[in-house]
């Protein structure tokens, strides 16, 4: 039997899988797809502690069911950075990222349709989890350049240092395992 981390996250208990990232590191592997109930949950209590917003914001791919659901919740629309150029998607900015739970580095996509759902606006940058922090950068990156104003940071989890950082919002920690 896989070793598991007990989450207690928005009024829910989940068993995380912990899964090996490299031969001195675990993570718990958090993934709220296709679960509606976590979502929604976690969706409302992160919409309780952030300051109201016009746009929000995700990456692709994990941090869409939360965007979708907090977007559905406040009556708002969200904008999801691409990982590859689709086409339909025309004069894009980009920004590269490497994300601890990816292999190589990657980038960021945003047309020119979403940045301007973005100019001008308060946008609520928001994610799973937030552990390194590069994704969130390329994020902040990108609504900059869209022209943006970046009004909160949020997850609904901060994975081992971010637990410690100041400038965003989560709902509970997310410890590493050291080996």
């Amino acid at each position: 039997m896989a070793e598991t981390y007990t989450l207690n996250v928005a009024g829910l208990t989940r068993e995380l899988p912990i899964c090996p990232l490299n031969e001195k590191l675990d993570i718990a592997a958090f993934v709220m797809f296709s679960d509606v109930e976590l979502t929604v949950a976690c969706a409302k209590e992160l919409i309780e502690k952030c300051p109201e917003c016009d746009v929000i914001i995700t990456a692709e791919s994990k941090g869409i069911p939360l965007a979708y659901e907090m977007a559905r919740q406040l009556e708002k629309p969200y904008v999801v950075a691409r990982k590859s150029v689709k086409l339909y998607m025309k004069d894009c900015i980009s920004i590269n990222v490497k994300s601890i739970t990816t292999a190589k580095e990657q980038t960021l996509y945003l047309s020119f349709e979403k940045a301007e759902m973005i100019k001008g606006k308060r946008v609520l940058i928001v994610d799973d989890v937030i552990s390194t922090g590069e994704s969130l950068i390329a994020l902040e990156k990108l609504v900059t350049e869209a022209g943006g104003e970046i009004c909160c940071k949020a997850a609904v989890l901060a994975e081992g240092d971010a637990a410690d950082r100041d400038d965003i919002i989560f709902l509970e920690k997310l410890p590493l395992f050291f080996k």
